[in-house]
């Protein structure tokens, strides 16, 4: 029976994608992303006063911390903390405020059935990280890191194998294979498509699982690229969503034209001044 997904969608869909930003009190920044019910929130205070301990002459001290939705975080949240740190610290300009503390906390709000860190909630909380550390503003970037999930699903007697972009946790289970991508975009992606993947854009992070321990290197290149896709959906997604910072709508895609004004609106306006400017001649006769 060939590879079918519940949601309907197409192997190189992304489910939809929630951002949100979070104004949480006694942080600096923080924001909320999710691909459909996989969400996390992350948040961000700094730079900040650290401990004598942790002090570096040359620059800021990252700490990263990860919380599961329940229960105290374990060594998958220890594992991936230290990920993320690594990650994202190529992407900060530390040397800027030596001797202070920049400190991420990312918390899971979906439960994850997978061993571990499912590779959507993985990316997921990649992505609220960035969007934490645009929306404080107080650490200097050099690009911003997103991130997208996906699995691979063996053969059949109907197809060969097939990779699912975004795999949710029920696909992740199912697959012989699954990951999350990480990638850091610098500068607006080119068009025509076939310029996208210029110096724009690099791999960052690669987080593959295989069953068994086997996988072809080919299905591993797919898969990166199909990574890359999703990934570059988020970071357009996160460009347009900056003006929800300061309070204003999202920007609109490109190419996509502005809301017109309705019919009639031009006319009413100028009702209005011709009735006031009747009111004005009236008050003049009396």
């Amino acid at each position: 029976m060939p590879f079918s997904r519940a949601d309907g969608r197409g192997n190189e869909e992304i489910r939809p994608l929630n951002i949100f930003y979070e104004r949480l009190d006694r942080v600096d920044g923080s924001a909320r992303f999710g691909f459909g019910e996989t969400k996390a929130l992350a948040s961000i205070s700094g730079p900040i006063e650290v401990r004598l301990a942790a002090e570096q002459p040359s620059k800021a001290t990252f700490e990263v911390n990860v919380r599961p939705l329940s229960s105290l975080p374990g060594t998958e949240s220890k594992g991936l903390a230290t990920s993320l740190r690594g990650l994202l610290s190529p992407s900060l300009i530390l040397s800027r405020n030596p001797r202070t503390l920049i400190q991420l906390v990312v918390q899971s709000l979906t439960p994850s059935t997978v061993e571990g860190f499912s590779p959507s909630l993985v990316a997921a909380c990649i992505n609220a990280s960035s969007l934490a550390l645009l929306n404080a503003g107080s650490i200097p970037m050099t690009s911003v890191v997103c991130a997208a999930a996906v699995s691979w699903h063996p053969p059949t007697e109907e197809e060969a194998s097939t990779l699912a972009l975004d795999p949710s946790e029920a696909e992740s289970r199912e697959g012989v294979g699954y990951g999350c991508f990480a990638f850091s975009f610098t500068t607006e992606l080119c068009d025509p498509p076939q310029l996208s993947t210029s110096p724009g854009a690099r791999p960052v992070w690669t987080n593959w699982h295989a069953k068994g321990g086997v996988f072809d290197q080919g299905e591993l290149a797919r898969a990166q690229a199909l990574g890359f896709a999703g990934a570059e959906t988020v970071w357009r997604t996160i460009k347009q969503s900056v003006p929800q910072m300061d309070g204003l709508p999202s920007l609109l895609p490109p190419g996509q034209p502005a809301k017109e004004e309705p019919e009639g609106v031009a006319e009413d306006d100028d009702y209005i001044k011709v009735s006031l400017q009747e009111l004005d001649d009236a008050k003049v006769e009396i």
